[in-house]
């Protein structure tokens, strides 16, 4: 039997596409998740000829990076065509004009499970809340070592198992559908860069808690985002109007001081790709491993 919480690529791909426009005014937690990572930076000693955000969304954190990186080149690359191009927009038409070889900024539309880049090229990949949307990050985790140059640094940020946890719980027992997607632990991440070749990793995690008048603005403000339910366990069609108030009143059994809360556990995580091993005569040691 297939897991119901795998996850429809080509769904989340259209759910972003169709959420571009309304992005920014909607990534309340995105924004502030991408600031707290920014300072991050100040704690590791990297100096990047070449940044690229994985999963970069509209761009948020393009300014922040090129600011910190004034002599480094930023790749910003998504899924979703739509948010790529608003990326790229972010540099203005008269700087892009002036910068004729695209030395500084560039937007790319692909998948950060098969990354379109040269292997060992890139200096630092930075990836704000976008792992969450692949299940399994080890393919990701693999593709990520692949382009990184050996002393590298790979720096993200994603969600864990108790984010949406009061809606998860709403939902329980209305049917047999899957309805919140199921997030990964920190120490598992963890667990997965070090099976993908990575050194050093360093794991947090904080709890962040949103608060809303209701159900439905909490569902409205998902919907904007691009996050909705892509899980492949998902119901077949919309959800009826009695199945939503019953999730409505069961959510009301987490109101407090008039307000409903909405958990995110922000899991936040670095690790480096380690220089290759020398010999006492300088060339490189080759593990062999027996099949």
């Amino acid at each position: 039997m297939s897991d119901p919480f795998a996850l429809d690529k080509q769904r989340a791909r259209r759910s972003f596409e169709r959420a571009a426009a309304r992005y920014d005014a909607a990534a309340v937690l995105q924004n502030e998740v991408c600031r707290r990572m920014l300072s991050r930076l100040d704690y590791v000693k990297a100096d990047p000829a070449l940044v690229l955000d994985a999963g970069s969304g509209t761009g948020n954190a393009l300014d922040g990076l090129r600011a910190r990186y004034p002599r480094a080149r930023v790749l910003a690359l998504d899924l979703a065509l739509a948010m790529a191009a608003r990326a790229r927009a972010r540099r203005p038409w008269w700087k892009q004009l002036l910068d004729v070889r695209g030395t500084r900024l560039a937007a790319v539309c692909g998948d950060i499970e098969q990354l379109p880049f040269a292997s060992g090229r890139i200096g630092m990949v930075w990836s704000n809340l976008a792992l969450q949307w692949i299940g399994e990050p080890k393919p990701a985790f693999s593709e990520m070592y692949r382009v990184l140059v050996p002393g590298g640094l790979f720096l993200f940020s994603s969600f864990g198992p108790d984010t949406l946890k009061e809606l998860r719980a709403a939902f329980k027992g209305i049917d047999q559908h899957t309805h919140v997607h199921r997030f990964m632990d920190m120490h598992d991440v963890g667990d997965r860069l070090v099976a993908s070749g990575f050194a050093d990793p360093v794991m947090d995690m904080e709890v962040v808690t949103l608060t809303y008048a209701g159900v439905r603005e909490l569902m409205v403000d998902l919907k904007a985002i691009g996050a909705t339910n892509v899980t492949r366990g998902r119901p077949g069609g919309l959800a009826g109007k009695s199945m939503l108030e019953r999730v409505a009143r069961n959510y009301e059994a987490h109101r407090r001081d008039g307000r409903l809360p909405a958990t995110f556990e922000v899991v936040y995580g670095h690790a480096w790709k380690p220089q290759p091993r020398v010999g006492p005569a300088g060339r490189p040691v080759i593990d062999i491993k027996p099949r």
